[in-house]
């Protein structure tokens, strides 16, 4: 069982970093192998909807989103973490669920997959983050866990003091583990 872990913030080791790698740690006590991938620093270009991935079912953009499709199709969970910008997910969140469109040809290859949402946000925008990273689950055919973790936090490791959001992202992990076992036997 493999669980990959996105952190969709332009920042290396913020407080969504941190609440998504809780998350696999406590999947990995569970005997999964698990994956962080971090979007801070890669080069993602929006989908241009060229239309070539419905024929080849691959993307044709060339960056490195072509290094993170073998990640995707090789787990058994996704977690997707994004701060919260502007009410919303960050531009990298949305590039990289836009540039998994390529992923619903010739059919749609995350289905099935258990997918986990985590927003950390200063002050609001945590709802409308996670609701809009399970409505990109569900597009994939992927089973969401539950709503997902939200946190609350401005400065960087500033997370660690939200109790409720990181006991909620230890359960994350463990609840993905459980329900792959359960779904794969």
């Amino acid at each position: 069982m493999k669980i990959v872990g996105v952190v969709c913030s332009p920042r290396l080791g913020g407080n969504t970093e941190i609440l998504v790698k809780e998350a696999l740690s406590s999947a990995k006590e569970l005997g999964s192998n698990t994956q962080l991938i971090t979007l801070s620093g890669k080069k993602i270009k929006p989908c241009d909807h060229c239309g070539a991935c419905y024929v080849t079912g691959n993307c044709s953009i060339e960056d490195d989103m072509q290094d993170i499709y073998p990640h995707l199709l090789s787990a058994d969970g996704i977690i997707i973490g994004s701060p919260v910008y502007f009410w919303s997910v960050t531009g990298q969140a949305k590039a990289f669920m836009d540039r998994t469109y390529a992923l619903r040809y010739p059919t749609y290859r995350l289905e099935g997959k258990v997918g986990g949402a985590i927003a950390v946000a200063s002050k609001r925008g945590q709802v409308q983050t996670l609701a809009l990273i399970n409505t990109f689950y569900l597009g994939q055919r992927m089973i969401p866990i539950h709503l997902g973790v939200d946190g609350r936090a401005s400065k960087k490791s500033e997370i660690i003091e939200d109790i409720q959001a990181m006991t909620a992202a230890d359960h994350l992990g463990k609840n993905m583990v459980k329900l792959i076992t359960t779904l794969t036997s």
